[in-house]
């Protein structure tokens, strides 16, 4: 049995402070207002920033020079450019001069705005600049402008021949439909934040939970500041809000998310989007902090929240929350005790470190910051190959693997695919014969081998055209998300 050649571990790269405030990016993300003349592209400018910035005239081409305005959104914030209207055949100098300035913004947008006149129908000039807007590869959010009453909504419908996807019906005069759109450009720019930050090496923590079990306090004690609004009555924090932080010279950012309910307590609206934020958060993170209250025993719905982030494939740490509302007189033995019994409810989760802590006198902040970056770490970790081979040969020889009848499993060798999570490629002879107690056992003697603390690994095993998964499903050959080793 062989390994792969090595695959060098990038360490994590820690700037200087930056002093940002924009939504888990390594940059401010930036999205680009275009579309013909006269197609409203100012007034929805101004809507989305909430203030007038661009000049508003129902003379064409009254924008001729690029307006840029900050739009607030979920606790982040992007920074909007209102363009002048683009002709695909520019043939005076000034529209020359407004082809430029769409294209100086669309080569620096994570997203574009793409707006139409929906009382005009998909006319020539707008089918030219959806092909334009779809060589240049950006991320388009379609909105259908001048829906001014319900009943004209069946008019965003003739957009969809120009291929940009859902077109939104919206009224830039009467603040109609103007949310859904901030809405949209925010998640059409997610993968660009989430990029960014992955590229720039800061490790991204999201603090989870059910309702009022002291996340937003957590978050202020180690930001020290009152970035969420904090209050007795659950359900307070209603936004997934992305704050960056420093820490000695280390550097984070750290999501607050509102409490995840169960499915049936959650209402329509605003606290349904709240729960879907936060959901989403525990996607967009590298390792979650998982918030139980430390006066309680675990409860369903804890598990449930720490179910979802362990088939997320993130990292986890449990903060152990409100101690301070143990007895003095034997707050440490009653630690210790609640610790137990929280891994004895988290029997799926043994890797994850337990900390005690206190949002109200700060007692194992400091700790509990310094475990979330060394899970961070150890979900990055690469195992050097041979190492690799030898621990899963003395696993195999400790304990044979399984064999129905007369047909037994052989495990020819184990790669390393990716990290961030570690994934670990069994190739075998027939995966249909491994057991499922013997894939734990395999993970348990790479975790006795080389840590993995706080982190969910996922084993594949492959054969002829065959694939089995622990920890997740597989219907095909394609990559595991993941760093990948570099080539």
């Amino acid at each position: 049995m062989t390994a792969d050649a090595p695959a060098p571990r990038s360490a994590s790269t820690l700037g200087s402070p930056s002093g940002r405030t924009e939504p888990a990016a390594g940059g401010t993300l930036l999205a680009a207002v275009v579309g013909r003349p006269n197609v409203g592209k100012s007034s929805l400018f101004n809507a989305m920033v909430g203030r007038r910035e661009a000049i508003v005239s129902d003379v064409s081409g009254t924008t001729r020079d690029r307006v840029t305005g900050e739009v607030s959104h979920a606790g982040g914030r992007f920074l909007l450019v209102d363009t002048g209207g683009l002709v695909p055949e520019p043939e005076t100098e000034m529209e020359a001069h407004v082809a430029a300035q769409v294209d100086a913004a669309l080569s620096g947008a994570d997203a574009v705005v793409f707006v139409v006149d929906a009382a005009q129908g998909a006319t020539l000039p707008d089918r030219a600049v959806a092909e334009r807007l779809r060589r240049s590869g950006k991320p388009v959010v379609l909105a259908a402008n001048k829906v001014d009453h319900p009943r004209q909504e069946a008019l965003a419908h003739d957009f969809h021949q120009l291929a940009l996807g859902e077109p939104i019906p919206v009224s830039a005069y009467h603040r109609v439909g103007v949310a859904d759109v901030v809405e949209a450009v925010a998640d059409a720019m997610l993968p660009a934040a989430d990029e960014a930050q992955a590229e720039s090496g800061i490790p991204r923590f999201a603090i989870v939970g059910r309702p009022n079990v002291g996340k937003s306090s957590i978050a202020n004690a180690i930001l020290g500041a009152e970035r969420s609004i904090v209050s007795a009555v659950p359900g307070t924090t209603r936004d997934a809000i992305d704050t960056p932080f420093e820490r000695g010279e280390r550097q984070g950012v750290l999501i607050d998310t509102a409490g995840i309910r169960r499915r049936g307590a959650v209402e329509q609206g605003i606290e349904r989007y709240s729960v879907l934020r936060a959901v989403r958060a525990i996607d967009r993170c590298d390792v979650a902090i998982v918030a139980l209250d430390a006066a309680e025993p675990a409860t369903a719905q804890d598990l449930h929240i720490a179910g979802q982030v362990m088939q997320s494939f993130k990292g986890a740490v449990v903060a152990l929350n409100k101690t301070d509302l143990l007895s003095e007189d034997a707050a440490e033995d009653n630690a210790r005790a609640l610790r137990r019994a929280t891994l004895a409810r988290l029997h799926f989760m043994p890797y994850v470190p337990v900390v005690a802590t206190s949002a109200v006198t700060g007692a194992g902040l400091d700790r509990l910051l310094d475990v979330a970056f060394e899970v961070y770490e150890e979900r990055a970790k690469w195992v050097e190959p041979r190492a690799l081979t030898r621990a899963v040969m003395d696993a195999a020889a400790r304990h044979l693997p399984p064999k129905q009848g007369r047909r037994a499993l052989k495990i020819y060798r184990v790669k390393q695919e990716s990290a961030a999570p570690p994934t670990f490629v069994f190739y075998c002879n027939n995966p249909s014969l491994m057991h499922f107690s013997y894939e734990r056992y395999l993970e348990n003697s790479l975790r006795a081998a080389f840590g993995f603390t706080g982190t969910h690994l996922r084993l594949e095993f492959r054969g002829k055209g065959r694939v089995h998964v622990i920890g997740g499903h597989r219907t095909g050959q394609d990559a595991l998300p993941g760093k990948r080793r570099p080539r």
